[in-house]
This record gives C-alpha cells, sequence and structure tokens, in this order.
C-alpha cells in the first residue's frame, strides 16, 4: 500500500485497483448508444465490454452490437461487417482491425465480451460502434485509454 497526497491507492501486480477496466453501453430503438465517450486505464490485463440494448425491437429490426477497433478503421470495418451478415453478428470473422466486438442483440438483451488489455494503448485513437447496417453513422463514440 502506499498514500500520495493523502489519497489510498492500492496497487496489486501493476493494476490498480481502481482502474476503470470495464465499458457498461446501453443502445436503444433510436440507433443511440447513451455514452459518447468511455475511459478505460491502460494497466487493465483484461477489458470487459457490456452492452444492454434498452430497446423493445429484435435484433433483425433494430439489432446492436459492440466493435471496439482504430477510430480510422471504423467506416471500413462497418462496410466489411455488412457483407458478414447478421450470422457473423456483422463483423468480418477474418478482419484483424476488430479488437473486440460484442455478438448483436434485441431489445431486452444484454451481451458481453472481454479482451486482453494489451490490444489498447495510452493515447491511441480508439472508437465504439454499432455495425449493424447503417447504425454506425449514429452509434459510435469514443474510447479513451489512460
Amino acid at each position: 500500500m502506499r498514500i500520495l497526497f493523502g489519497i489510498v491507492s492500492i496497487v496489486i501486480a501493476g493494476v490498480s485497483l481502481g482502474a476503470n477496466c470495464s465499458i457498461d453501453l446501453k443502445g436503444n430503438d433510436q440507433m443511440k448508444f447513451e455514452e459518447q465517450s468511455v475511459t478505460v486505464a491502460a494497466s487493465c490485463k483484461t477489458i470487459t465490454v457490456n452492452l444492454t440494448h434498452v430497446g423493445k425491437l429484435p435484433a433483425q429490426a433494430m439489432g446492436h452490437n459492440v466493435v471496439i477497433a482504430p477510430t480510422n478503421a471504423m467506416q471500413a470495418i462497418a462496410t466489411d461487417g455488412m457483407k458478414a451478415g447478421l450470422a457473423q453478428n456483422y463483423v468480418s470473422p477474418t478482419d484483424a482491425r476488430v479488437i473486440a466486438h460484442t455478438k448483436v442483440i434485441g431489445g431486452g438483451e444484454k451481451t458481453a465480451t472481454s479482451f486482453p488489455g494489451s490490444k489498447l494503448k495510452a493515447g491511441g485513437a480508439y472508437s465504439f460502434f454499432c455495425s449493424f447496417p447503417g447504425h454506425v453513422a449514429l452509434m459510435k463514440g469514443q474510447l479513451i485509454v489512460q
């Protein structure tokens, strides 16, 4: 245990216990995530993405997923994902630009996925977005790694 400026910080195996290693997102039937940006710690060994679809429409009509990727690859990943189709969660299974993604879910459903924190670097330009056809224009946000 170490004390810095009166604030207690416990560090175990190089990871601060206060580190944010979880991304919690909610999507709705209006094609929006409630969050515009999320922050995770660069020290996370594993990062978990939790998605809740708070709408009512089924996955075939208004499905949502979360894709984590470098910002400059977002549109190309979404375009290639359309070709992959719903069976592949609108993500090409061989797309190396995709850091992580959840499955596509419909209203009232939840899903989650985890990935190694080492895939993200502090200060890198990353985004989260929905790759369901046509959703990337509105359903996207910044992923900040500190």
